[in-house]
């Protein structure tokens, strides 16, 4: 008997926090989940700025957001933020889990509504949407996708599948409030980019890897990323 895929849908939009998508991309790589991936204009364009990563959404790459080496990155401050997050590093991967494969990595232009994710009869795990604009956020809020992560997030919506929403804004207007909570009564987990500090923080992959280990949770995806608490340390 086949085993059923384990595929989570992964977009980027243009909130702030790339560097939890990338974790994650790569935490669920380790895990063994097939991940499909895409990426908006904005996303890019705060991957770029946050990261010094350039992503061509036209001729996409993998290696575009994996740096095998951090120290290539020509900003400084983002070379430190790379290595302190385990982003592209030997020792990225935490996991105490054995997956027994690894991942594959799928890219889907925003543009390309023939993408598997637009229609339900693909068969995913989740979708996550890190981070998620104000923008995004709305057009989940009121079903209006004017995109493919948009769009695939409606699909989630419909098929009553788990859907994630990273947003990152503050403050809060009460538009932004009001289509958090539509979003939440259509059935979407809405998790703000709020990472604890209860967990023991030694370095700022703890904080990027304790938003990544919840995310993983609402996914049911077992993961050893955080020391949780009550747990023996």
């Amino acid at each position: 008997m086949a085993s059923k895929p384990k595929n989570i849908c992964i977009g980027v939009t243009g909130g702030s926090g790339a560097v939890y998508s990338l974790r994650l991309i790569e935490v669920l790589l380790a895990t063994g989940y097939d991940v499909h991936l895409s990426i908006s204009p904005s996303g890019a364009q705060v991957i770029h700025e946050e990261m010094d990563l350039r992503v061509d959404l036209n001729d996409f790459q993998p290696a575009d957001l994996m740096l095998e080496d951090v120290t290539n990155a020509s900003d400084s401050k983002i070379r430190m933020l790379q290595a302190s997050a385990g982003i592209g590093t030997a020792d990225s991967n935490v996991l105490s889990v054995d997956a027994g494969r690894v991942g594959q990595l799928h890219y889907h232009h925003y543009q390309n509504f023939n993408s598997p994710i637009a229609s339900g009869s693909f068969l995913t795990q989740g979708m996550v949407v890190t981070p998620c604009s104000g923008a995004t956020l709305s057009a989940v809020a009121h079903a209006s996708s004017g995109n493919l992560i948009q769009r695939a997030a409606e699909v989630h919506l419909k098929e009553r599948r788990k859907l994630i929403l990273v947003t990152r804004e503050t403050p809060l207007s009460l538009p932004h409030i009001d289509n958090l909570r539509k979003s939440t009564e259509a059935g979407a987990v809405v998790m703000p980019a709020s990472p604890g500090w209860y967990h023991g923080v030694n370095t700022l992959r703890d904080l990027v890897d304790f938003m990544v280990a919840r995310i993983c949770d609402q996914l049911g995806i077992d993961n050893a990323l955080i020391n949780r608490w009550g747990a023996d340390k």
